[in-house]
């Protein structure tokens, strides 16, 4: 590790929920307050911001970046910067304030996502998010959960039926979600009422039902980072041993929507680049968005062949007692999905773990982490391997 990389020293995260009283600036400072103070960092320490903010119409408020300015006058006038690249918003952000460490301009960044969804009806919500596709194309799909119904059905024409693999994973989630306080949704389903269309869990689209998306969310979540030669006094620090970045093509027309290209392509860079394999991680925290988006990264990940994803499933790799536990913290589909601030929470999830610091929902020797944040149909892909070193 170059001895001057960022790490991670301290975060903060909202519960993520509908805040039907809070803002987008509220719900920033409540989350960097408790960063900065989790960090031991005061805010006249801070020498950069960087804010991961989706909206396209989420909030009234936009030009959000120096809200983060409200959560001190100390950080009056230090550079921030907002970022965006739809759900991988967050990721965004936080690898633009690790790039700021790394090039060794700034030595104390904080790095802040957020989203305040719950302000608009649930269809202006899909339309919003439809945005993210390729409009020129796919601008006459409904929504993101049928964008991403295609996608599950070019899965299924490819290998056959999944309904049981998809229903294990929204168990899974919302299962380990009943352990995270900051979860959305605490709400056990089991795998009966997972499979069944029903008055509760109806169809979405396609062969989607409510149980297999991500809910409408609100939340923030922040990190401190800090240079790696100045850690001195520091009650943690998780080093971001390996990161890649991979943009695939827009249109879903040009690509194989049987498989998740770019997410492949930015795992084999991070682990590539970590010089780790991916038998060596404790964890994931994964982008599912939907079930079949987490089912299609087992197998981009490299943790089973092509259309072998349901195997991992069935044989228990990714629970929490697994060969590589995928979403302890209860994942999207559990956790929420408020898109800028997604990417952010991921990291802080598994730096949690790896600090020790993750309450009913701890695993046992967590050293190293993998996160993958995806942004639209598999389009922009975050991988980034963390590893605690302080």
């Amino acid at each position: 590790m170059n001895k001057k990389a960022a790490a991670i020293i301290g975060w903060g995260h909202t519960r993520f929920t509908k805040h039907a009283d809070a803002t987008v600036e509220s719900l920033m400072v409540e989350a960097i307050d408790e960063a900065l103070t989790h960090a031991g960092v005061e805010p006249r320490e801070v020498d950069q911001a960087f804010v991961g903010h989706f909206n396209a119409g989420f909030s009234a408020q936009d030009f959000t970046a120096s809200l983060v300015l409200q959560a001190s006058d100390d950080m009056r006038f230090i550079p921030v910067t907002r970022v965006e690249n739809a759900c991988a918003t967050g990721s965004a952000a936080l690898y633009a304030g690790l790039d700021a460490v790394d090039s060794g301009r700034s030595r104390t960044v904080l790095v802040v996502g957020v989203e305040k969804m719950s302000d608009v009806s649930g269809a202006e919500a899909g339309a919003i998010l439809g945005r993210a596709s390729y409009v020129a194309q796919e601008g006459s799909i409904p929504s993101f959960a049928h964008v991403f119904a295609e996608i599950a059905n070019s899965y299924v024409r490819k290998f056959g039926d999944v309904s049981e693999a998809l229903a294990q994973i929204a168990e899974k989630n919302h299962r380990n979600g009943l352990l995270n306080p900051l979860a959305h949704l605490h709400r056990k389903l089991t795998l009966e009422e997972c499979l069944q269309v029903s008055e509760s869990n109806p169809t979405v689209a396609g062969p989607l039902k409510r149980s297999d998306c991500s809910p409408i969310s609100d939340g923030a979540a922040a990190i401190v980072l800090r240079a790696g030669d100045d850690l001195g006094g520091v009650a943690r620090a998780i080093c971001v041993r390996a990161r890649s970045q991979v943009n695939d093509y827009l249109p879903m027309s040009r690509r194989d929507m049987w498989r998740l290209q770019g997410c492949e392509r930015a795992w084999n860079n991070a682990l590539e680049q970590a010089r780790l394999t991916l038998r060596d991680l404790h964890l994931v925290e994964s982008h599912d968005c939907f079930t079949i988006a987490e089912l299609m990264q087992y197998e981009a990940m490299g943790l089973v062949p092509p259309g072998h994803g349901k195997k991992a499933l069935a044989e228990g790799w990714t629970q929490r007692d697994g060969l590589l536990p995928v979403n302890v913290s209860g994942g999207l589909k559990s956790k929420g999905h408020p898109i800028g601030a997604t990417g952010v929470s991921m990291h802080v999830m598994a730096a949690k773990q790896l600090a020790g610091e993750a309450g009913e929902a701890q695993l046992g020797n967590a050293n190293l982490a993998g996160v993958f944040n995806m942004g639209g149909t598999g389009v922009a892909n975050y991988a980034s391997v963390l590893e605690r070193i302080v």
